[in-house]
């Protein structure tokens, strides 16, 4: 690897990472080696970094693995980036402690990141108010049930006003890529991409999930339009007529297109797409199950208990219980 010492001699740039109990690993392992790495293409220390959570002593990942923490939540330097990192369980795991800590370091100057699903945790503590911002896809619709005032996308990174969110996964290499060009040139940037064997570097332009010919194995433009439309009107459902007419074909074709390619009908498949939102919003959320029947498009808690118990095998009421009795794992 080039060692080309940079001409710059300025002091290190300094992360603190906060793991939050249940923080994912993944993201976290890719953002601190994006640093280490550009340390070694910069060919001195460019990057710091030190570890912080709640306690001072362990954070315990997602995946089960334990890491020692270099301190409990102390202050931190004017200039430094704290990286919250978060994953399941993020609204168990939002603690006072966490957000009047969060709360103050920003008043003070600190720079605010999250990673994977600490964008809730970020706006809970009042700090993403009319900015841009994204969240692992999983956590998107509880996310933007709860927090109106923030301006959700399904970006891979986002950086508003300060405050930068990362969606969780890879996302926080792109966003650490993204960091260390800003700051050093897209020269180590790209050492740093190849070190990781990182081989398709993604912008604040791209979006989190695969196309939707990719996820569903089939690459049929109408299909896809259909099942784009679904997924963005499940509050309020589009009848399969209107659903055909839309790309053009009959009720009939569309019934024939579905059952061809997804084994299913139209309304099967839509209905699906809202009940698996709706157990999102169960397992994530407060929102009432009245309230959970009406973001996902049910007219009456009786029919949505209906539809969720015959596709779960159990009601909304229990799938709660249960999550809740599991500590939300």
């Amino acid at each position: 690897m080039p060692q080309k010492p940079l001409a710059t001699s300025a002091a290190p740039r300094r992360f603190v990472f906060v793991l939050v109990e249940g923080f994912t690993m993944l993201s976290f392992a890719g953002a601190v080696d994006a640093l280490r790495i550009a340390n070694r293409a910069a060919g001195r220390r460019v990057y710091e970094w030190v570890i912080m959570g709640e306690g001072g002593q362990t954070a315990t990942a997602s995946s089960g693995p334990s890491f020692n923490l270099d301190s409990d939540l102390d202050e931190v330097r004017r200039d430094d980036t704290v990286v919250i990192c978060s994953g399941v369980n993020v609204q168990a795991n939002c603690t006072p402690k966490l957000l009047s800590w969060l709360r103050r370091e920003a008043r003070r100057g600190a720079q605010i990141a999250g990673l994977c699903t600490a964008a809730y945790i970020i706006a809970k503590a009042g700090l993403l108010k009319d900015k841009r911002a994204t969240i692992h896809w999983e956590n998107h619709d509880s996310f933007a049930e709860e927090f109106d005032d923030v301006h959700l996308t399904k970006r891979i990174f986002v950086s508003d006003g300060g405050v930068m969110t990362a969606a969780g996964g890879t996302s926080s290499i792109d966003l650490m890529l993204k960091i260390i060009a800003d700051d050093h040139g897209e020269d180590i940037a790209n050492i740093v991409a190849d070190q990781q064997i990182y081989t398709s570097i993604r912008t604040d332009r791209d979006t989190q999930r695969l196309s939707v010919p990719t996820r569903i194995g089939v690459r049929h433009p109408k299909l896809s339009d259909v099942i784009q439309k679904m997924e963005a009107n499940i509050e309020e459902p589009i009848s399969p007529s209107i659903l055909a007419a839309d790309v053009g074909m009959s009720t009939r074709q569309l019934e024939r297109l579905f059952r061809r390619y997804l084994n299913r009908s139209p309304k099967r498949y839509y209905m699906e797409l809202r009940l698996q939102k709706a157990r999102n919003l169960l397992m994530q959320t407060d929102m009432s199950v009245i309230n959970v029947a009406l973001a996902c498009g049910f007219s009456s808690p009786s029919h949505f208990s209906k539809c969720y118990r015959s596709h779960y095998d159990t009601t909304p009421y229990r799938e709660r219980g249960s999550h809740a009795a599991k500590g939300g794992a």
